[in-house]
């Protein structure tokens, strides 16, 4: 089995009030989800809170499949590195990251199949 490493996706902003899939799952190649980094770039003064889930195919965002719920000051970023990388193996699988409150840019990091 062989993987690339790195970034998994560029650069993603999510808007305020919305839900963006960041990392969908190909020809089941499985992908391992290492770090996501969260940033607030909202305006200044302005805090948010994002939400990253885990949605198996034909699921969707909700309290089942919602695995962090961060809150975010203003311009604040965080990283979230799990212990063991979230694995998403299905075709269809994503991962999903949410945003209220405010816009925020994300990072995924990790490896995936080739």
């Amino acid at each position: 089995m062989a993987l690339t490493r790195g970034r998994l996706a560029n650069v993603t902003q999510v808007s305020a009030g919305s839900t963006s899939a960041i990392i969908t799952v190909a020809d089941n190649k499985k992908v391992y989800v290492k770090s996501i980094a969260i940033h607030d770039a909202a305006l200044a003064g302005v805090a948010c809170t994002a939400h990253v889930y885990v949605v198996p195919n034909g699921g969707s965002v909700g309290d089942a499949t919602r695995m962090f719920n961060v809150a975010l000051t203003a311009k604040e970023t965080v990283l979230i590195e799990p212990a063991y990388p979230i694995v998403l193996q299905d075709t269809g699988d994503t991962l999903q990251v949410g945003g209220e409150g405010g816009t925020i840019n994300v990072l995924v990091n990790g490896d995936k199949e080739v």
